[in-house]
């Protein structure tokens, strides 16, 4: 569908990583969501208008599990809408592989009933619904892994100190 210039929504994806036992941090959207209500996900979030996506990663992971990452590596983008397909549902978002330093810290706001640490063969094991968002889910973590067996530590800790944002 090409109707001419865009208007669209920004959005993030963190898919959050915890080195030490390469584990992935799955939430559980609570039932009580409009969208999607149940299933299993990464971070998600909408970049507020004047906010950048690295600004906009940072405030969402704080809100919904209560602690900061790292982003380490760029997973991919994604083009989708959330419900019919119209201009006020559509979202291009950036979806970033995190560093979570201390587990112990999460705490979930009233977006997710739960969450889960997996790694990304048991993610495939665990995650068996059919529905789309679910197998994004999968190909997130399936590209994560692969990006991650790629990537030099040396570029993950310029990400760290320099950033993604180019201003």
């Amino acid at each position: 569908m090409n109707n001419g210039i865009g208007r669209f929504l920004g959005g993030i994806g963190a898919l959050v990583w915890y080195p030490p036992t390469n584990q992935y941090l799955l939430l559980r959207r609570a039932t009580s969501k409009d969208f999607a209500a149940g299933i299993w996900e990464c971070v998600p979030g909408r970049v507020n208008q004047g906010e950048g996506f690295m600004e906009a990663l940072q405030r969402e992971v704080q809100e919904e599990i209560g602690t900061a990452v790292t982003p380490a590596f760029f997973i991919g983008v994604t083009h989708f809408y959330r419900g019919s397909p119209t201009p006020d549902n559509e979202l291009i978002g950036v979806v970033f592989a995190c560093i979570l330093n201390n587990p112990g810290r999460i705490q979930m706001s009233a977006e997710h009933d739960t969450y889960r640490w997996v790694t990304a063969v048991e993610a495939e094991a665990f995650l068996t619904a059919t529905d789309p968002s679910t197998q994004w889910l999968k190909r997130v973590i399936t590209r994560a892994e692969a990006l991650r067996k790629q990537y030099p530590a040396e570029l993950i800790i310029h990400h760290h100190h320099q950033g993604f944002d180019l201003g």
